[in-house]
């Protein structure tokens, strides 16, 4: 029996199986089995041969957005729009054959979108070009996932399903667990909180599934089967996701407002190019950039030429941003903005940088 086989009969068993207290630690174990063979799927051992041909597309600018969708969704159409790239659009499915990188320029930053193929339903296990969307799909900041407002609203869940049938997590965070696999002592496992889904006999028998006997859990939230399953297999890819329904100006009005309420979710129409200012707007806000400004002593911040960081950056990152030498020889910092208490503060390395702060560095 094939691995599709397999995926198959445990799919169908899962689906069969009655969700309740009884059947959770058959659930789980079941769980922990098509985790293990979608993996042995996705990256087959198997050695020698030539490859098949991928979406080989070298990552430029500040971040990089991909867009997901079903054939004849508008992605081409979209990226002709918001950018000066031309993708061939057309009234009919596979339009675009391979993957067309285009630029959005907003606040200062230079986000790399990517037009890739439409996918089918059975990506994950190869059908179609699949794969080699999906693996482009794990090297992004963003998944911008474009939907059809006048078609069935199970073209979400699909995507969403063969996303998670290759380890990308969208819209959520990495668990709180603590995992080391160690070489002896056996399974340590520890809890600071009351487990609901999870229990120490459980834990064991999924990671025996794994051939792992020997590890170290510390587990900090009431977490579920397949997020612990997600932490043992350390391949699993959080990435923030952008819900773009397109052809607004085909439905109805109160559709268009049933939609746009959702959450991360932005309504446009790429043909009458309605929203899409505020479309590159979300994407911004969704990738968690900021812009902060340089100065030199004695002279006005440079205003024209910010320097774009991921939130949460620090003066450290600021230093290796404009010269990996600025952090070794690095004195202390003067930063005006909405970071500090007073301005100019005087800061060190640790110091978090908040969007359009002037910084200038001050070296030994």
């Amino acid at each position: 029996m094939g691995i599709l086989e397999k995926i198959g009969d445990i799919e169908r068993e899962i689906a069969r199986t009655q969700k309740n207290k009884a059947t959770e630690h058959h659930l789980g174990l079941l769980k922990a089995k098509l985790a293990k063979f979608r993996a042995e799927l996705l990256e087959p051992k198997t050695s020698g041969g030539p490859k098949g041909e991928g979406f080989d597309v070298m990552k430029s600018g500040d971040a990089r957005v991909v867009m997901i969708g079903f054939p004849s969704v508008g992605k081409s159409t979209l990226l002709n729009a918001v950018t000066n790239t031309q993708s061939e659009a057309g009234a009919y499915e596979f339009t675009t054959l391979t993957c067309i990188p285009g630029k959005i320029e907003y606040q200062g930053a230079i986000i790399q979108l990517l037009d890739l193929p439409g996918i089918i339903e059975g990506a994950s296990q190869g059908k179609g070009r699949g794969r080699q969307v999906i693996a482009v799909a794990r090297t992004a900041d963003l998944v911008l996932m474009m939907l059809d407002a006048t078609k069935s609203r199970q073209q979400r869940a699909l995507l969403e399903a063969e996303l998670e049938a290759v380890g990308l997590r969208i819209n959520c965070a990495r668990p709180n667990i603590y995992f080391k696999i160690k070489k002896g002592g056996g399974i340590s496992f520890n809890k600071t909180c009351v487990l609901t889904h999870l229990n120490e006999r459980l834990v064991t028998q999924i990671l025996q599934n794994y051939r792992i006997f020997n590890a170290e859990i510390l587990i900090r939230e009431d977490c579920t089967v397949d997020q612990f399953i997600d932490v043992v297999l350390g391949n699993r890819k959080y990435i923030k996701c952008l819900y773009c329904y397109n052809k607004i100006d085909e439905i109805t009005i109160e559709e268009v407002d049933r939609l746009a309420r959702q959450p991360h979710t932005v309504v446009v129409s790429c043909e009458s190019k309605l929203n899409l200012d505020y479309l590159v707007q979300q994407i911004w806000y969704h990738l968690n950039l900021l812009r902060v400004y340089t100065k030199k002593r004695g002279e006005f911040p440079d205003f024209d030429d910010g320097l774009i960081l991921r939130n949460g950056a620090t003066v450290e990152h600021v230093c290796h941003t404009i010269h990996r030498s600025l952090a070794e020889n690095f004195k202390y910092a003067l930063v005006w903005g909405t970071s500090t208490k007073h301005s100019p503060q005087r800061v060190g390395l640790g110091h978090l940088v908040e969007t359009e702060d002037v910084v200038q560095i001050v070296t030994k």
